[in-house]
């Protein structure tokens, strides 16, 4: 019996070189993305930092496909990066649908790569962050397809509105 591709279990600092940088940054097909907070992150770019945002901009110029599923509304700070993006605001290749249920935590990347654990899409949880400022947190990344394919079913049968009728909260849904 083969064994399948390894689940590689992250502490920490780790979530930024694994989740961000070998996980999102790479994509080539789409970015979906489940948090219960979203909150502006500053990524590596050379020797500087620079927000997330501008990597969002960069791949859904090469046609990524980019959605966020969130449980509370996004920092005032990164809404204000995205309504200044001439490329997202109006960009098909990116969408944020809130959900006041959502507290599942997520990174899946083109169909093959997923992150699931504690952290949030914030970057106290993943971003770069000196470590007296950072979250303790702990997850998995794998890129075994059964995992996977999983996951993506849960986050596309919430993002589709699968839950909406019975839900109990859709009096705070926008």
């Amino acid at each position: 019996m083969t064994e399948g591709p390894p689940i590689r279990f992250l502490r920490d600092e780790e979530h930024y070189s694994i989740v961000v940088e070998e996980g999102m940054l790479a994509a080539q097909e789409s970015v979906r993305i489940a948090t219960a907070n979203v909150k502006e992150i500053r990524i590596r770019k050379g020797k500087r930092y620079v927000s997330i945002v501008r990597a969002f901009e960069e791949m859904a110029e090469r046609g990524v496909l980019i959605r966020i599923l969130h449980g509370a509304p996004p920092s005032r700070r990164f809404r204000e990066e995205i309504d200044a993006s001439g490329v997202l605001s109006s960009s098909e290749r990116f969408e944020m649908l809130f959900c006041p249920r959502a507290h599942l935590k997520m990174v899946l990347v083109d169909g093959a790569f997923l992150y699931a654990g504690s952290a949030n899409f914030t970057g106290a949880g993943l971003g770069v962050k000196k470590p007296e400022r950072r979250n303790f947190e702990i997850g998995f990344a794998t890129k075994d397809p059964a995992i996977v394919r999983l996951h993506a079913s849960i986050f596309d049968e919430i993002w589709s509105g699968a839950f909406c009728d019975s839900c109990g909260r859709r009096e705070y849904c926008r």
